[in-house]
């Protein structure tokens, strides 16, 4: 007697899907939002951004391993794709532009491969000083290659190879941006899909707990190194993107900033959140560009960020925007948006008064020969009067004192929901 044979399939995911495809559809109609040049230019670097730092979070977040130099799989593929790009252009490699990037992606896979057998040996805080030195190492022995360095100058191409194909010559910034996003789109779906595999499962079991996963036979230095490799690869494929994008590739590709920059941002935006990471490439690109434009202080007031940050949201902004998700599924955000309201004003007084002072001890530092007087939010400044510093200081303290009285309300609220909440739950479990 033969036995039936069951299927038994998964209910389709609809919020899934209707996620992926806002990203996708947010991909494709943002170019014809925001139409301008710098428009166009700075939402290129936000796609490349986003694959570096989801890349780099598959280390941080997903793995526990704080890298201190992952600019340098990056910056590698970028130096090969900008080589393959000079190769193909002369006649010598037959390889359209298009898949250029993935020469850089078999770079960063390359050295990670090379240089991440030795990294990931250790954990915790002697990965980081080893791929910190690596780092260094590797920045140093860019510069001591002008063959393959170019130098201090660099090393530049031409993006625009043959005849336009389809019309697609890569020559317009648009044509670049649908590029990077196309591969923005399938890279991060991709290392979304590393997080539901085993290995990613693994990788947050040797985050978590390291003792429990050797004890269960597997080999953690293996899943590390596996990770790091995976890591590189999309890295070097952000690198490449990057060299198509500014035809030029120089030593600052390698530099620790660039790591830095990764770390910072990616913390930022939430590295225990996979969404996180693409909320700090965005950040990292508005701060790259436009707030340095606005002001020279600009790394001082991105030092306070983090610093605030870290003190009252170390979860970064997406654990932000999931407690407050639940709060608002639970129906209780009406209770706290005041408090919301308040912090907020507080904040923006603090803030006001505190880049009052900055802004003039950077006048008076670095533009003192155009006079004491500066514009500041659309008021005339007078850094050499007393009236201006005590305006500013005064502002900033009572800034400050507010925001901490709306902090311990904001606290005691936010307790208070948290317990309804949890009755809520405990109710509904016992239906």
């Amino acid at each position: 007697m033969s036995k039936t044979r069951e299927f038994h399939f998964k209910p389709l995911n609809v919020g899934r899907w209707f996620l992926w495809g806002l990203f996708a559809l947010l991909l494709f109609v943002a170019p014809r939002v925001w139409t301008s040049g710098l428009a166009q230019t700075m939402l290129t670097q936000m796609g490349i951004g986003i694959i570096a730092c989801l890349a780099y979070n598959i280390l941080l977040g997903q793995g526990g391993m704080l890298s201190f130099g992952h600019a340098v799989y990056s910056g590698i593929g970028a130096f090969l794709a900008i080589h393959a790009l000079n190769r193909a252009g002369a006649g010598t490699l037959g390889l359209p532009v298009s898949l250029v990037p993935l020469v850089g992606g078999l770079a960063g896979l390359g050295c990670a491969a090379l240089l991440g057998y030795v990294s990931t040996k250790k954990a915790g805080t002697p990965f980081a000083m080893i791929t910190l030195g690596i780092g260094e190492l590797v920045f140093a022995l860019a510069l001591m290659l002008p063959e393959f360095s170019g130098g201090e100058g660099g090393i530049s191409s031409n993006r625009v190879i043959g005849p336009p194909v389809w019309g697609i010559s890569f020559g317009p910034q648009i044509q670049v941006y649908y590029l990077v996003a196309v591969y923005c789109f399938i890279c991060t779906a991709a290392m979304y899909a590393l997080t539901r595999t085993p290995l990613g499962r693994m990788l947050n079991a040797v985050r978590d707990n390291p003792e429990r996963v050797e004890f269960i036979g597997y080999n953690t230095h293996w899943v590390r190194f596996m990770a790091f490799a995976i890591s590189g690869f999309f890295a070097g494929i952000a690198g490449g993107l990057g060299a198509i994008n500014t035809e030029i590739v120089n030593g600052e590709v390698l530099h620790a900033s660039r790591s830095g920059a990764y770390l910072l941002f990616t913390f930022l935006g939430g590295a225990m959140f996979f969404f996180g990471p693409i909320i700090g490439a965005v950040l990292m690109v508005i701060c790259g560009v436009l707030l340095s434009e606005l002001t020279k202080a600009w790394l001082l007031y991105l030092g306070l960020i983090f610093l605030f940050m870290v003190m009252y949201a170390p979860g970064g902004f997406a654990s932000l925007i999931l407690m407050n998700l639940r709060v608002a599924a639970f129906g209780k955000l009406g209770k706290i948006w005041t408090s919301y309201l308040a912090l907020g004003g507080a904040a923006l007084a603090a803030l006001t008064g505190a880049a009052a002072m900055i802004e003039m001890v950077y006048h008076r530092q670095l533009n003192e020969a155009l006079g004491p007087e500066l514009r500041f939010l659309g008021a005339t400044l007078n850094s050499a009067g007393v009236d201006a510093w005590f305006g500013a200081a005064w502002l900033m303290l009572v800034g400050i004192g507010l925001f901490e009285l709306a902090r311990r309300h904001y606290a005691r609220q936010w307790g208070e929901i948290q317990e309804d909440i949890e009755k809520e739950i405990k109710r509904r479990e016992a239906l």
